[in-house]
């Protein structure tokens, strides 16, 4: 998110989290954004920044600026840095990429520094390529944080999301599949898609 308009037209839907990509190679740099409509959005909302093998300093003196609630760390970012962010109160999400087959005996070492873990397609950048894994995959995760899932989540996704059956899934990262051009969403299709995720938890059993 960076556009005003677009950053409170998404706020209306009531999402837990917002992010702001702060690497500067991607499509989707916040900066600079708007401070005064990051402060007017509701509490129930928090606001995450977006980083990719950056600094610890760079980070902090970000979220000072803005205010944010949380990181999420989308490089090599080591257990240390993510436990002094932890330490310092901030939500910490670390996101490991997924191929065809994945160990996720890496993500032990992250458990107790990070709040949730995001498993995304791997590619050659950063995030928002727009493709998915292999989501059977996640069967095989037994850890002990709970997880978001990203990568190429869309609009038609939404049975087989509610159908995902696992302990530790906490919620879904909505991007470049519910994007006008990258950095503006799409407000009709996110509203008519959270909806829609947001059926009772046994319509799919017909009861």
């Amino acid at each position: 998110m960076r556009i005003p308009e677009n950053i409170a037209a998404v706020a209306a839907l009531k999402p837990d989290f917002m992010g702001f990509i702060f690497y500067p190679k991607s499509p989707r740099f916040a900066e600079p954004l708007d401070i005064s409509v990051l402060n007017s959005l509701p509490k129930s909302i928090k606001k995450i920044g977006v980083f990719v093998n950056e600094d610890l300093d760079n980070i902090l003196t970000i979220v000072y600026k803005y205010k944010l609630d949380g990181v999420q760390l989308h490089g090599a970012e080591l257990v240390e840095m993510c436990r002094e962010l932890h330490e310092t109160g901030l939500i910490v999400i670390k996101a490991f990429p997924i191929a065809d087959a994945y160990n996720f005996k890496v993500t032990k070492a992250y458990e107790g520094v990070c709040d949730y873990f995001l498993f995304d397609t791997k590619t050659d950048a950063y995030g928002g390529s727009g493709i998915k894994f292999n989501w059977n995959i996640l069967n095989e995760y037994k850890g002990k944080n709970p997880f978001l899932l990203s990568g190429g989540v869309a609009a038609d996704d939404a049975e087989a999301i509610l159908k995902i059956d696992h302990p530790k899934f906490a919620g879904i990262d909505l991007n470049s599949k519910f994007e006008v051009s990258p950095g503006l969403k799409n407000v009709e299709m996110l509203k008519e898609f959270i909806t829609e995720i947001k059926l009772p938890p046994n319509f799919l059993k017909g009861e």
